[in-house]
């Protein structure tokens, strides 16, 4: 295991002489070249990770001698070629992830060979073809991702028979036809997207038969006639996304019935016609909904029973009367009411007048009331404020006598370094003044210690449990150890570049320590808060999101049993010399069992206001907040707009800002309402990643287009048309029609930009000329 470092060059094809390597995890490196056939030698490998390098070329075919083989994960490469069809006779091979790479080729029909297989990722290549048949045999099959590659024709009647599968995503192909009724056999699938697509009839009422689903999302497809009324009975859907596609008559009120609709329903972009039916006002957890673009009238006012929306869109209709009297319509932008030419919305004032005047006279009447209980609460307040005071007073003082006891040599130290350390506990204890106090949390008061080689580390003292009125040790000593044993356990397991290190701990029978890294840049929120924040440009504030996502992404995903560090916030995470980010303070995490996630959150811990403001620069409950809400409040309530972010941000160019608007939906997608429409840890940091290359792509044209500022712009843009095509389509088998085109594009763009080499085996490579 040699993952997540900054390991380059090439894979060594001598590890093929370790012949009793069982797993082999290189992921998350910058290793590039080829993969090894050597590899395919190593008869006993179980588990082979190679995702999130730089590796290129072909899978190997030898690979399929590797008969034990469970676990093959190759995402986010840049591998080419077909995937052998060896791999799919594999019969131990459990999982299969090679997403976001340049594969073409088409599924073999031997994929229902590997009879074990559970997980099948393949999104974001050029596969093309069919999907084979006999996918059908993959009865072990529970996630099964094929989308954005181009895969065409119809989908097997034989996917039925994947009777395990829990999520289907085929979004984003060339596939047609209708939807085959054996999918109605998935009794426990819970998502299907089928989303553009060239899918076409009506949308099958036998959706309604899998009890299970959560989340349906059908759009930009072909689909006709009325939403059937049976998909009422689907009452475990999250999201029902049927948008842009041909679909007519009325809203069925059958959907009010769907009480657990609560992350999206869009209907947008169709024929739809009439009301909207009274039984919608039913959906109190739905938090968007569309219904733009259609051909719908009356009144809005079955949407106000919608308590919980936060995004509504009905422009492009036939609505009339004036707007419901709600927060939501209140603060509806005219964009998202255009296009109803009976609707009165013109003037706002007026609209909610009614309202207004009601809640003046309310407010009058109240303040004579709100005055006494005012008064009678300053009173209690100041009598126990008194008291706190006092009993503050004599803890402070108990507090003072027991230091020297506690920190002094009348008990015996014990120490365990988990690095090589060459100080001792003598000195740590001399450093433990207040002097070099430079933070406090909630598990311990943490101070940086000078040792006498020149190392420079931080030292946390664990906060013991409230003394007891005896003043001895004994009593805490179940509190101490608690919050001692739960730090080292999860702190001694872990090794990530965004994970303070830990370095050892020592304890006597009062106090116990911990020693870490120290960072000379202090905590984010320090950074953010208590300084002027001038020295947090975008390209650091990046870094640190990013290390700190890939932190927790590594916790949540990597560490066995998973752990949720349940007090992230900006104290918690750390800044080194060169602004890179480090989780730190692990006194609340809690290793989870297999099974207990949903027991972790039972209980209340942490701090308050855990969103880290690193792009609004605000404190979660900041005072230059309007009305008092909360920062995750006021940024919905923006509706994610540019004013949200950090003044002091020095924008140096239109990308970093247009960089910071898409972490800022990120950021929105980790603080939905709703816990099950959030993205894991370690999409977001993929995403994040994503932002990333994006940039440094563009970065790339940028600095080819300097050359030529006498080019039009309209031919400019033609230029990157162009190349946009070639990049998608150079290891994709094209129609004779699109090789015209191809050939075309070429020859606009090398005359312009260079030259291209075809390969022997039909693949291209670009050469660009920037002199």
């Amino acid at each position: 295991m040699i993952n997540d470092n900054s390991f380059s060059g090439s894979i060594p094809s001598s590890l093929s002489n370790v012949t009793n390597l069982q797993s082999l995890a290189l992921n998350g490196n910058k290793l590039s070249g080829l993969i090894p056939p050597e590899l395919g030698m190593l008869s006993k490998l179980s588990l082979l990770y190679l995702w999130q390098n730089q590796l290129e070329g072909i899978i190997p075919s030898s690979l399929a001698n590797c008969t034990k083989l469970q676990f093959l994960e190759f995402s986010f490469n840049e591998l080419t070629g077909a995937i052998p069809d060896g791999l799919f006779q594999l019969q131990n091979l459990k999982l299969m992830l090679i997403k976001n790479n340049d594969i073409s080729g088409t599924i073999p029909p031997g994929i229902g060979n590997c009879s074990s297989l559970e997980r099948l990722l393949l999104e974001n290549n050029h596969i093309y073809g069919e999907i084979p048949k006999t996918i059908g045999n993959l009865k072990n099959l529970n996630y099964c991702d094929i989308s954005w590659n181009y895969l065409s024709g119809p989908v097997p009647d034989e996917m039925g028979n994947c009777t395990k599968l829990q999520l289907l995503d085929l979004s984003n192909n060339r596939l047609e036809g209708a939807l085959p009724s054996s999918l109605q056999s998935l009794s426990i699938l819970q998502s299907l997207n089928a989303s553009f697509n060239g899918f076409l009839g009506q949308i099958p009422a036998f959706l309604c038969h899998i009890d299970s689903l959560e989340k349906l999302i059908l759009s930009s497809n072909s689909f006709s006639g009325p939403i059937p009324l049976s998909l009422g009975l689907c009452l475990r859907l999250k999201m029902l996304d049927l948008s842009s596609n041909q679909l007519n008559g009325s809203i069925p009120a059958e959907l009010g019935h769907i009480q657990s609709l609560g992350i999206a329903l869009n209907l947008s972009c169709n024929s739809l016609s009439g009301s909207i039916p009274a039984q919608i006002s039913a959906l109190k957890k739905l938090t968007t909904l569309d219904i733009s673009h259609n051909m719908l009238e009356g009144s809005l006012c079955p949407l106000a029973g919608l308590v919980s929306l936060v995004s509504l869109n009905v422009s492009c209709n036939n609505f009339n009367g004036s707007l419901p009297d709600t927060d939501l319509f209140r603060e509806l932008s005219a964009k998202e009411l255009r296009g109803n030419q009976g609707l009165d919305y013109s003037h706002r004032i007026s609209c909610f007048l009614s309202h207004s005047v009601q809640a003046e006279s309310t407010r009058s009447s109240r303040k004579s009331l709100m005055l006494k209980f005012a008064i009678g609460l300053l009173v209690v307040l100041t009598v126990v404020l008194i008291t706190i005071g006092i009993i503050s007073i004599i803890m402070a003082q108990r507090t003072t006598r027991d230091e020297d006891s506690e920190m002094g040599s009348s008990w015996p130290w014990q120490f365990i370094p988990f690095q090589n350390l060459n100080f001792s506990v003598e000195q740590i204890l001399r450093c433990l003044v207040d002097r070099n106090i430079i933070g406090e949390g909630f598990s311990g008061v943490v101070y940086r210690a000078d040792m006498d080689n020149g190392q420079i580390i931080a030292v946390k003292k664990l906060r013991p449990a409230i003394m007891t009125a005896d003043d001895e040790c004994e009593h805490d000593k179940r509190g101490v150890l608690d919050s001692f044993t739960t730090e080292v356990k999860t702190l001694g397991s872990i090794r990530h570049k965004n994970i303070v290190r830990f370095l050892g701990c020592c304890w006597n029978r009062c106090t116990t320590l911990l020693m870490y890294d120290y960072m000379p840049n202090g905590s984010l929120g320090s950074l953010l808060h208590e300084s002027n924040g001038d020295s947090l440009e975008w390209g650091l504030r990046y870094k640190i999101l990013l290390g700190a996502a890939q932190g927790l992404a590594y916790l949540r995903h990597d560490c066995v049993p998973p752990i949720v560090h349940r007090d992230i916030k900006p104290n918690n995470i750390l800044i080194d010399r060169d602004f890179e980010a480090h989780i730190a303070d692990f006194g609340l995490a809690k290793l989870l069992d297999d099974g207990d996630f949903a027991g972790s959150s039972k209980g209340i811990a942490g701090s308050y206001g855990y969103i880290a403001p690193v792009l609004t620069g605000k404190q979660p409950t900041d005072p230059t907040i309007p009305d008092g809400l909360h920062v995750v409040d006021w940024v919905k309530q923006k509706r994610g707009e540019i004013e949200v972010l950090d003044p002091r941000l020095p924008f140096k160019t239109e990308s970093e800002i247009n960089e910071t608007m898409q972490v800022l939906g990120i950021a929105l997608l980790c603080v939905n309402s709703v816990p099950g429409a959030r993205p894991a840890m370690k999409e977001v940091a993929a995403m994040l990643k994503e932002i990333k290359h994006g940039r440094e792509e563009y970065a790339q044209i940028e600095e080819l287009l300097k050359g030529f500022s006498a080019i039009e712009a309209r031919e400019e843009r033609l230029y990157w048309d162009c190349f946009n095509i070639l990049k998608s389509t150079s290891n994709t088998k094209l129609e004779p029609q699109w090789q015209c085109l191809k050939f075309l594009a070429m020859f606009l763009f090398w005359c312009q930009f260079g030259f291209l080499v075809i390969k022997e085996d039909g693949s291209l490579s670009i050469y660009f000329n920037v002199s």
